[in-house]
């Protein structure tokens, strides 16, 4: 962007904060795999990312060397959710390992196409509690707006397949204001989480009028917007996207790495550049079996995060959508995770584990047993050790 400032009010060539490049070195720049001749100009361009994304079998037989298992999934499950995948987050997929943990978020797998009797299509209960078209409100202070059915990257353990890459899902400008309209008449509302799909998958004109529409609310405290493009396609985050979202604070984001392998130089920018300009960053991971259902992995992320500037924030437990249960792992491996994080790592890098109850409950958090029992005013406890200990009540 050539000009200094805008009104006055941004001034984009004042020093960025300086990051010791011993924490650099831990973010490598991700390969471009087949795009090694693409010109900067265009592989830093998210509209580009979005344009050549791989979308079918044979362009992803150009990045990896596909195994006759994920032809065999990708021609199962292309009709009921399509592939697509950014030249980005493709280049970071190990083109002979068919078990990398990011070509396993992103290839069709053959566990894709079996349904366990227990799996939903609206697993969370959403269209239930949705007033109107477009709008889930669950909670009493706070609803869930999807502003979009489009993702950079259609990931391959969504919860929201049924909206997700389908074309006549997607939120026409009445579905927009009839939500808002909602919104502004429910003064009990404080909180906005703007999801979809993908709500950075919008122009930023587009998310302006949304986010504009909210602001003039008083009785709109805060808003979320839930992105995996810090993740999938970091290049989203222009000069003119961050001037935009300073105007509308305070605001904060949720995101989704669930990998180490996830955090690139590319993505650390990203992040920089949203804390930079006052955005809280919280991190919601997914427990996925083969992929971070590892204390090791989960730690070595968590500490990466905290060195984005990311919190972790939440494990999800994989959550009962159609053709996922293969990423799914018993509660007790997310309960060993926690166990391993807890007192073994500073508290900033361990989320909360919960559960997104299935038909509409609500995020119910899942906690290793340290409150051992309770005789009179004594409360014994245990910790991260196994060691026991008591304490002692005051007297009434």
């Amino acid at each position: 962007m050539s000009d200094n400032k805008r009104d006055g009010e941004v001034n984009f060539n004042q020093p960025e904060y300086t990051t010791p490049n011993h924490i650099l070195d831990r973010f490598p720049v991700a390969p471009r795999s087949i795009w090694s001749k693409v010109e900067d100009k265009d592989w830093n361009n998210w509209i580009w990312q979005q344009q050549q994304r791989v979308r079918n079998i044979e362009m992803l037989s150009k990045v990896i060397n596909v195994t006759e298992e994920e032809k065999q999934a990708y021609d199962g499950s292309v009709e009921m959710f399509n592939m697509s995948i950014t030249p980005y987050y493709a280049s970071l997929m190990d083109a002979d390992d068919p078990n990398c943990p990011i070509r396993m978020q992103a290839v069709p797998k053959l566990g894709e196409l079996h349904i366990s009797p227990e799996d939903l299509e609206d697993p969370l209960a959403e269209e239930r509690d949705m007033p109107v078209p477009g709008l889930t409100h669950r909670y009493p202070d706070r609803v869930l707006f999807y502003t979009t059915h489009n993702c950079a990257m259609y990931c391959r353990f969504c919860t929201r397949k049924r909206k997700v890459s389908d074309p006549g899902s997607a939120a026409q400008k009445k579905q927009l204001d009839d939500a808002l309209e909602y919104i502004r008449t429910h003064k009990e509302i404080r909180d906005v989480v703007i999801s979809g799909g993908d709500p950075l998958s919008n122009s930023d004109d587009r998310l302006d009028y949304i986010l504009t529409s909210l602001r003039a609310m008083p009785h709109i405290e805060i808003f979320r917007m839930g992105t995996r493009n810090l993740v999938t396609l970091p290049q989203r985050i222009t000069d003119d996207f961050i001037y935009m979202l300073r105007k509308h604070h305070p605001v904060f984001v949720n995101t989704h790495y669930n990998h180490p392998k996830e955090c690139t130089r590319e993505a650390y920018d990203a992040c920089r550049r949203l804390s930079d300009a006052g955005v809280v960053i919280s991190n919601q991971m997914v427990l996925l079996k083969g992929i971070n259902d590892d204390p090791k992995i989960v730690k070595e992320l968590n500490h990466k995060l905290l060195m984005m500037r990311v919190r972790p924030y939440y494990i999800y437990q994989c959550d009962l959508s159609q053709g996922i249960s293969h990423f799914r792992t018993p509660i007790e491996k997310g309960l060993e995770i926690i166990e391993n994080l807890r007192g073994w790592t500073s508290g900033l890098a361990v989320p909360h584990l919960v559960i997104d109850a299935p038909g509409g409950g609500g995020k119910i958090p899942i906690l290793p047993q340290y409150f051992l029992g309770k005789t009179g005013k004594t409360v014994k406890l245990r910790n991260y050790k196994k060691k026991e200990f008591t304490y002692v009540e005051p007297q009434e």
